[in-house]
This record gives structure tokens, sequence and C-alpha cells, in this order.
């Protein structure tokens, strides 16, 4: 495949996240690492997960263990970038549990809880799912946190039953610590991140999990449940500028695909300079793993505001651009997303008129899980 150009088919795409791929539920025993001895607090046991690691963690070598860039990047990449950097989004710990009640104690880098325009259960909550009998993800609940270090009751009253379970960490903050706690007697296993090469998503604020009601509604941890896959999250809020420096850094993991949505952080002069750069380096890098180039959301207020929409055409002018020379010049495995659906056809699904709400995230999602599927072959 030298490169192909994905128009969107809505008509079988809710299909990919309806139907989502079913797994057996993994053997929690033969997944863990070795059992990992709790804090018993009060008839609480308290297992700490950094003991037994995330899913969203492209680098070991990190100044804080949560942190999504290694600690080198603090002397390569933009301030803004590195900042952005030290926030847990996309990051998720497994476990098995045959606990009813399940409580979370987890401690925050910034004591800024909350956004104007995004409740403080996405920017700093801790999102619970768990697999039904059928092997989907489903949600359960979400933290409400009220201050910078937080312990609640995540979950009570559960079905009884040993199963499968998944936090998402805080999508704009940091994360300094997290444990998770069930009753002494329940029975509790740490499940390990996945091996398989996860997805690398680079993007802005949207791609971040702008403006999600919790952290599981950010649009590439939608994708991976759809697909069970494992994926890092590299949003940058306003600052997803197609780096050199960061694509140095992308190109250091060995991903199952690269998809790149930076867009709605560029303008066309911009993105006519770094698209094909950006690419080549990737390429050089990871000759075999396929790239995905997005186009930006159209803004839902575009219809009556020229200025909007005139950013959207110009910036997918250049980005359509830069991918025909990129093919004609035999960059192969590469795959062009229109962006006008992205967020559908009725303007009711952002928060203001750019970053998407929970319907948002949903919709494009259902997009992209639909082209990776087909790309990955899931």
């Amino acid at each position: 495949m030298r490169g192909r150009f994905v128009w969107h088919c809505l008509g079988g795409v809710v299909a990919v996240l309806a139907g989502i791929v079913v797994v057996e539920s993994a053997s929690a025993e033969t997944s863990a690492k070795s059992p990992i001895g709790p804090k018993i607090e009060e008839g609480v046991a308290w297992y700490d997960v950094g003991n037994w690691g995330v899913e969203g963690r492209g680098w070991d070598d990190t100044k804080r263990y949560f942190d999504r860039l290694p600690a080198e990047a603090e002397e390569k990449v933009r301030p803004p970038v590195w900042n952005l950097s030290r926030q847990s989004a996309g990051m998720s710990a497994l476990f098995a549990t045959d606990a009813t009640t399940i409580w979370v104690r987890y401690k925050l880098l910034n004591a800024s809880l909350g956004m104007p325009h995004m409740p403080p259960t996405g920017v700093s909550g801790v999102d619970l799912y768990a697999r039904d009998d059928d092997g989907r993800w489903r949600w359960v609940a979400v933290s409400r946190p009220d201050a910078q270090e937080v312990t609640q009751k995540l979950a009570d009253g559960l079905r009884s039953g040993r199963r499968d379970y998944r936090v998402y960490l805080p999508l704009y903050n940091g994360t300094e610590s997290l444990e998770i706690g069930v009753p002494e007697e329940a029975k509790f296993v740490p499940i390990s991140p996945r091996e398989e090469k996860p997805i690398v998503f680079y993007g802005t604020s949207i791609l971040h999990g702008g403006c999600a009601s919790r952290p599981g509604m950010a649009w590439p941890s939608i994708v991976c449940r759809a697909l069970d896959c494992p994926h890092i999250n590299l949003g940058f809020s306003g600052n997803g500028t197609m780096d050199e420096s960061v694509g140095e850094l992308m190109g250091r993991i060995d991903a199952a695909a690269y998809v790149i949505d930076c867009l709605p952080n560029m303008r066309a002069d911009l993105i006519a300079r770094r698209t094909v750069p950006l690419v080549k380096q990737i390429r050089a890098a990871r000759p075999d793993a396929p790239i995905i180039l997005v186009e930006d959301r159209s803004y839902t207020n575009g219809w009556i505001i020229p200025s909007q929409r005139e950013r959207n055409e110009t910036s997918r002018e250049a980005l359509r651009n830069a991918y025909e020379i990129l093919v004609t010049e035999g960059i192969r495995d590469l795959v062009y997303v229109p962006g006008d659906h992205l967020m559908g056809d009725d303007g009711e699904a952002t928060v203001d008129g750019s970053h998407p709400s929970d319907l948002g995230m949903m919709r494009q999602a259902e997009i992209l899980a639909a082209v990776l599927k087909e790309v990955l072959g899931k």
C-alpha cells in the first residue's frame, strides 16, 4: 500500500464500537507480575499501581513515574510540551478482583482541579471500567476530586463475581501516586501492561482529552477499548505542532501505527513546512508501521463564521498537498482521513465550537476506530 485516502462511510462505523472486538478475559494470574503485598488500613487493602505498572507509558526512564515523556525530553522539547507531558492522559492500570466495593486514593500534581469548559471529573478524575460477561469494557464509576489528595469510595454494591477492571488516570492533571483499595478479604490480582505494540497518537488538546467529561471518554481511549489494544497519548494542548523533537521521540516507540492529528494547532504555512519532514522522520525510524494523517475537525460554528471555515479549508488543502507529495515520493503505508464529518453534521458535538463534548469524542472515535481496524487487520 502506497497511500490511502479514506472517505467516511458512517453506515458501518458504529458497528466497530457496538460490536467491539470481543476477547476472552485474560487470565489475571498469568498476565500479572508476582503478587504485591498491600497496605492494610481499617479493613481496606491498598495496592500501589506503581508496583505493577500502567499502560500508556512509552518510556521507562521518566522523571516521575506517570510522566508521558522520558526525562531527557526536558532538554529537547519546547517547555510547554514538557510541562504538558507531566499530565497522565491516556494512562490506565488493570487489575482483577472479586470485591463488591472499590476505593481509590491518589495525589495530583496540581491543585487546579478543573477548567471553565472542562469538569474536574475529566481534568483530575480517575475513571473505572470493567469487562462485562461478554468481554466488553463497560463504564462503572468516576471519582469526583475536590482536593489535590483524593480518597474516595469509587464504586459500591457491585455485582458479585471476579472480573477485570481498568482505571484511567487524569487527563489534564499529573498523577503523583495512585492506589486501588478493596476490602481486606477480597481477592485482588494486578495485571501487568500488555506487551503488544501500542498505537501512538500525536496531536492537540482534542487528542489530549479536552473536553471529555471523564478520562475514559478521550477519543484515543475509546478507540483502543474498541480495538482492545494499548495506546500512548501524546496530545499536548495548544502545542501539537508536528515538532521535530517530538517526532524523534515517537520514532523510538515500536508502534503498531502512528496517528498524527495536529491541524487544530497549526495554520496552512506551518502544515506545509512540517508535515513531509515529520512523516519522513517517523518512516525512517519505523519503515513498516502505518502512519495516519488526520484532517482537523470542522469548527461547528464555521457555517456562520467565515474565518473559521476558511481556517479549516486552508489547513486541509496544505495537508492534502503534503500527503500527495509523500505518496508521489514513494512513502508507503500512509493513510489520509478527511475531517469534515469527524464531529458529525449537526453542530452539536462541541463545548465551544472546537473542543468536543463526549458526543464529539465518540463520533471522532467511531471514524478512527474503523480506519485503524482496517489498517491493522483487527
